[in-house]
């Protein structure tokens, strides 16, 4: 309750202490500190998702600024020989501008991953945007077939859509969903979003040709997923656990790393680093008593 009080009051706390806190979450404000980050995850068996820190463009010159961002980590990746891919949200192209130039600037980065024999995932964001992302991910799939996506267990609709995607030998990451979406079309219910992410889970698992990302800070949907997988006696070459740098789960996603299960952790690095950590802070409100004793204690 205290730390949900203290989210309440970000608006008010100084920047130099949100920064502070940032340092947990975001692996730098350049590309040359965020490498350094995945190189010390790459030396204790962890991969990486790389994440240019962003959305909405605010016009053409931002988002073709962003797309020469993901080229050049493309490239830094492949020279440095890490075990990283790049995740990127299609407003980050600034789709809400212009969906054809959005489409384009994709495929450029697309066409720079294909050079390095990399991996790029289309985040997925609010609802209004579904069916979009999926339409441009199946696109850009056609393009250079290693394109993934990310389905959110709290849609309703999502069971529905990972029965059509898993069709297709999808590429998937799924994780519980962060965008506030009214009850006609999400579950609110925390047990209920853990009984739709293994639903969803055992669909795509049970779907030859499909490789899933699991994506949750959920101990206990952890845990689930994982005597899922053993139930079904599932290679472990079809599915990785994933989770956002800072998140407190180390220890269990450490654990499975020394079982030979593939963990990757979402590594977002940029200028924007601001509006991204208060959005961690309000997901995760114990954090926000960092604030108080950093704050008071200087």
């Amino acid at each position: 309750m205290f730390g949900w009080l203290i989210t309440r009051m970000l608006p008010i706390v100084p920047m130099p202490v949100v920064r502070a806190v940032s340092r947990r979450y975001v692996a730098g404000e350049d590309l040359g500190a965020a490498l350094e980050v995945v190189s010390g995850l790459n030396a204790n068996g962890f991969q990486a998702t790389m994440d240019i820190l962003g959305e909405d463009a605010a016009d053409a010159a931002h988002a073709d600024g962003t797309v020469d961002g993901y080229r050049n980590v493309l490239d830094r990746i492949a020279a440095e020989g890490l075990k990283s891919n790049v995740s990127v949200k299609m407003t980050h192209m600034g789709i809400r501008l212009d969906r054809t130039e959005a489409e384009a600037r994709l495929a450029r980065i697309v066409d720079k991953a294909a050079e390095h024999g990399n991996f790029v995932r289309i985040d997925m964001e609010d609802s209004g945007l579904t069916d979009t992302t999926f339409e441009v991910y199946r696109a850009a799939r056609a393009r250079h077939p290693r394109v993934g996506t990310v389905i959110q267990a709290y849609l309703r609709r999502t069971v529905d859509d990972a029965r059509i995607l898993a069709a297709e030998g999808a590429n998937l990451r799924l994780c519980k969903g962060i965008y506030r979406e009214p009850a006609a079309i999400a579950y609110q219910g925390k047990e209920e979003i853990r009984k739709s992410y293994l639903d969803t889970a055992k669909i795509l698992l049970s779907a030859p040709g499909t490789y899933t990302g699991f994506a949750t800070h959920d101990r206990v949907l952890i845990q689930r997923v994982l005597e899922l997988t053993r139930r079904m006696d599932m290679p472990r070459d079809r599915f990785e656990f994933q989770a956002l740098l800072g998140v407190p789960v180390d220890d269990v996603l450490t654990d499975l790393v020394s079982q030979g299960y593939t963990v990757r952790w979402y590594v977002p690095f940029g200028d924007e680093w601001y509006a991204y950590s208060t959005r961690r802070l309000k997901e995760n409100p114990k954090m926000a008593t960092y604030i108080v004793r950093h704050w008071f204690g200087r």
